[in-house]
């Protein structure tokens, strides 16, 4: 694959690349910035007692790689281990995994606003979103989620670090606007930092729409923005508009730019942090360290309440 530092070098465009693949003639995308790698699975080590969906471990580039079976996960069929399988080697929420698919079929270059979001009827399924190539429609997986559901941890990840916060009285009166595609994430950061103290929240599924919500805040109370949003908390992949689009937007209007911009994704990696810097993010965290949002947020509101 392609050095990622070539990879839409100019933060906040709009558009995203995006690899497809196939299993079991169907066809998927995956945002290229996820995806180390896509290698050639020759040998796979099966893990008893592990879940149906995890195909086994696998030795790739000198590390040992949990190879989890994309067909498993999405039609209930096993892949077979014993021929040699094409697997994308995936790096998010600071962990790589290796997904096995039948066929990659190339890299395409589109605008966030032409992945459509799926209807709220399947918004619990696994696809985020829908893009409409010439000849067929690619679905979006959510592998954050598939991973999580995996392992069965809907909560975990995020109420381990609730554990490390001291509760504040006063958070209450913080306004925070949250924007994240996935239904299960806004549901968990919800919970979690209602536990911590926010009660002030308010959630888009996507950028286009918190924007939307900020210009419209900002032609009715011009100077006043600050009396009603203290941080935009953001991930980045997102339909319609990304997280890094979204903060570019925000950064470069002249009544908003002051308001801070926290990006909050499982895509915040060394490779990847200088793309957030660019478009003028305030902080950069990664899922799922809950806690470490909490201070930052702390940092910028407790102090002027």
């Amino acid at each position: 694959m392609r050095d990622k530092r070539g990879i839409l070098l100019e933060s906040g465009t709009g558009d995203v690349e995006i690899l497809e693949f196939v299993i079991n003639d169907r066809h998927y995308a995956i945002n290229v910035i996820k995806t180390k790698e896509i290698v050639e699975i020759e040998n796979v080590t099966e893990v008893p007692n592990s879940n149906e969906a995890i195909a086994g471990m696998s030795l790739i580039r000198g590390n040992t790689i949990t190879l989890v079976d994309l067909k498993y996960v999405l039609e209930q069929k096993k892949q077979d281990y014993k021929k040699k399988n094409m697997a994308l080697l995936c790096e998010f929420n600071k962990r790589t995994v290796a997904f096995l698919v039948d066929k990659v079929i190339g890299i395409h270059r589109i605008g966030w606003d032409k992945i459509n979001k799926p209807d709220s009827i399947v918004e619990q399924a696994l696809v985020i979103g829908n893009i409409v190539m010439e000849d067929s429609v690619l679905m979006m997986l959510d592998f954050e989620k598939i991973v999580m559901d995996i392992e069965g941890r809907s909560y975990g990840a995020y109420e381990g670090g609730i554990e490390k916060i001291k509760y504040k009285k006063d958070r209450s009166k913080v306004k925070l606007v949250l924007v994240d595609d996935s239904a299960t994430i806004r549901y968990m950061l919800k919970d979690v930092l209602n536990k911590g103290g926010y009660t002030n929240l308010t959630f888009f599924d996507n950028g286009k729409h918190a924007f939307e919500y900020l210009d419209g805040i900002k032609d009715k109370n011009k100077e006043k923005i600050s009396e009603y949003v203290d941080i935009v908390i953001t991930d980045i992949e997102m339909p319609q508009m990304d997280g890094h689009t979204l903060t570019r937007k925000i950064k470069e209007d002249k009544i908003l730019k002051n308001i801070p911009v926290a990006i909050f994704s499982s895509l915040i990696t060394g490779d990847l942090h200088h793309k957030g810097e660019a478009v003028g993010a305030d902080v950069q965290m990664s899922k799922p360290d809950i806690d470490d949002l909490v201070e930052f947020i702390d940092n910028y509101t407790l102090g002027k309440k």
